[in-house]
This record gives C-alpha cells, structure tokens and sequence, in this order.
C-alpha cells in the first residue's frame, strides 16, 4: 500500500538524519526568538538588515491596510495591480538602475516565470551546480537542454558555450549561493554572455539590500552595466525584510515576461500591505551603509573567533557563513547542542547541500549585537572542549 510505503520513506529520512521539523516561533522575526516558552538567540533568518520588524514597516503596513484593505481580489493582469504595486515597481526599478520591473508574489514564483519565457526545448541553458531550486525547477519547466557546469568553472563553461549550437542560450546563476555564501564571478560570466550572445539571468536573492552602493545589490557591487540580455531577480522576503520578488530588465523583456509570464499572470496579486510595507523598506536599505558596515564587522567577528575550531568554515564574506560538519547525525547533534545553549543553528543536510557536506549555516543579521556573536563562539568552543 502507498501509505505504507509513505510511512517507510520517512523511517528511512529519519534514520539517515535528514527529517525535517518546523519549529513554531511565539515571537516576531528578529534575533531573539521564542520557541515553546525557550527564549533563544536566533543565527537562523535571512532578515540580514533587521527589517522585519521594524516600526517604520510596521506603521506604512497598517497605514496601508486602512486605506486600502488587505486584499488584491485579483491577479494583476485583471484588476489586483493597486497603486502601490505601481509604485513598488517603479522604485525598484530605478533603484537597481534598470529601465522597468515586475512584482512578483515570491522569488520562487519569479524565477519559475523567467526563463521559460525566454527559451525553450530548442534551446540550451547552462547553470551553475550549485544554483537553488528554484533555478534548477525553472530551467526543467524551459524543457531545455539542461547543462549543469561545475560550480564558479568559466573554463568549462566557456568550452560548452562554444560547442553548443542551441538556437538560444541562457546562462543561469545565484548571485550570492545561499548554502556556501560566496558570489558569482558575475563580471566574467556577463564576458561569456556577450562573447556567445547569450542570455544572463542572475538572481540576487542574497545580495539585494545587503551589498553594492546603498544596498543596490550584486550587480552594483560589480558595476555590471544594464545590458539587454541581463535580467536581474531580486528577492524582498530576506534583507528587504517583508515577502515577493522582483525582475528588473530591458522594458521588453520585462513586458513579454508580464505577457507570458505564467506564475506572474495566473497568481492573485499579493496584498497592497505588502507593497506598502516594501516601500518603507527601501528608504531604510537606501539609507542602511550603518547597518551594513556592522553586519560586515559582525562577519568578520564571526570569522575570525572561529578560527582554529575542528570544522571547515567555507570562503565567505557574506552574511551567509557555512561551518561544514560533514556526517548528517553528527550536524544534528551539534544544532541541537547549540540550541540547549540558547542558540538556534540550523543544520542543513542533503539534498539541500551535497552529500557528506551536511552543515551549520550560520546566518548574521544587522540585527545582531557583538555580545550574541560572542555567544556563539563561546557555545562552540564549549561542544568542542566536551567533545574531546
């Protein structure tokens, strides 16, 4: 029977340490949380500028909601796109330094719509290894050839793009990957796009908020020129601090891609709160240089107190920083160490990561004080000391 097998698969998850349990949290987005009475400091949220809960989106949200209610009733393509959709997408836009953009609901959704928009089963697209989900689901959608090159290798890259001979090519990458924390070499990987005549389509889901002038994100941090075939994906539910996405273009692209776009068009629009909510965000990310000059010396506390410890911290000079423990159990144990410390680590396991790469992904807010990070390494050094 299904159910039996159902009940079988997930023993099995459960034996090889790679179940799944949501935790409910009895306190707003921040770096405190409260889980079952248990208050804990929190290395867990993408809230990476301290946004979500701040009173200045707090208060446009409920502004907002008095003005115009809390529902779209429509997609936006029918009548859900209210004036502050409108807005958001014309402040976003300008604020990336791209000619126009499109609000989507999430990321997952945004990256869902583009690229099978722009190729198809006569075409090939070439995506980094180690790109998210959503990416790889995008590009299976496209029904393209479907070529995974090695993580960051130009070399290869460039070989295949020059021995392809797809009618269109699409190169498709994360800007900052979300389980190692470091960045693409996006100004290379814009070379091979021109040089092949290929599509670039980056999703800066990490980046936006968080790096280049003002926070304008991983192709202001490169000085990337707004080029027709580049498409950028930006995420709103991490620095940003509120929830949805954005793709920002050349106006055609971004037209066919609200013209046959199938997530953006068969999709309720999200509620104009959120679109307020947004646009109180990127006031506060425009003027945020503070907060982000101390998340970067929080990295580089982090990062230093960690030296010497027994486990591989990877390459990273985002807010993203992944301490590699290797065996699935063993990451396990250590997060749930950690946690009867005060301190919630999330362990990530495979198929998020690849095998035998199970870690603690150890994620820094603006939020976060020196004394929290110091905690952490005092929690760490501890499982260390007791481990030996």
């Amino acid at each position: 029977m299904i159910w039996d097998e159902l009940e079988t698969s997930l023993a099995q998850l459960a034996d090889e340490g790679l179940l799944r349990r949501r935790r409910t949290l009895d306190a707003p987005c921040g770096p405190e949380a409260v889980i079952d009475g248990q208050r804990l400091i929190a290395f867990c949220s993408n809230d990476y500028l301290g946004l979500a809960n701040h009173p200045a989106l707090i208060a446009a949200a409920q502004e907002a909601a008095a003005h115009w209610g809390v529902g779209s009733g429509a997609s936006h393509a029918v009548s859900g796109h209210l004036r502050p959709h409108a807005e958001l997408e014309e402040r976003l836009a300008v604020f990336v330094g791209r000619e126009r953009a499109l609000y989507f609901t999430t990321g997952y959704m945004a990256n869902l719509a583009i690229v099978p928009v722009l190729v198809d089963r006569h075409d090939a697209i070439f995506a980094d290894r180690l790109n998210h989900a959503s990416l790889i689901d995008t590009a299976l959608l496209a029904r393209a050839e479907h070529i995974r090159y090695p993580h960051g290798d130009l070399d290869w890259l460039a070989g295949r793009l020059a021995h392809n001979r797809a009618r269109r090519k699409l190169i498709l990458t994360d800007a900052v990957f979300s389980m190692d924390g470091d960045l693409a070499p996006l100004p290379e990987l814009f070379d091979l796009a021109e040089r092949f005549d290929a599509w670039l389509v980056v999703d800066d889901a990490h980046g936006f908020g968080v790096l280049g002038p003002n926070g304008r994100g991983s192709l202001a941090h490169f000085a990337l020129p707004a080029s027709p075939r580049l498409i950028l994906m930006g995420t709103l539910g991490k620095a940003a601090g509120v929830s949805g996405a954005f793709v920002a273009g050349d106006p055609r692209v971004i037209e066919w891609l609200m013209q046959r776009g199938r997530p953006y068009i068969f999709t309720t629009a999200s509620s104009p709160v959120i679109a307020a909510a947004l646009l109180a965000s990127l006031e506060l990310i425009v003027a945020g240089d503070d907060r982000r000059a101390h998340l970067q010396a929080l990295i580089a506390r982090l990062r230093t107190g960690l030296d010497g410890l027994p486990w591989r911290l990877l390459p990273s000079l985002t807010a993203i920083q992944p301490l590699v423990i290797g065996d699935n159990q063993a990451a396990v144990a250590l997060a749930e160490r950690l946690l009867a410390q005060g301190l919630w680590v999330p362990a990530i396991r495979p198929p998020t990561v690849p095998i035998g790469t199970a870690r603690l992904r150890i994620s820094l807010s603006a939020a976060h004080t020196a004394a929290q990070v110091d905690a952490l390494l005092a929690a760490l050094r501890d499982c260390v000391d007791h481990a030996a």
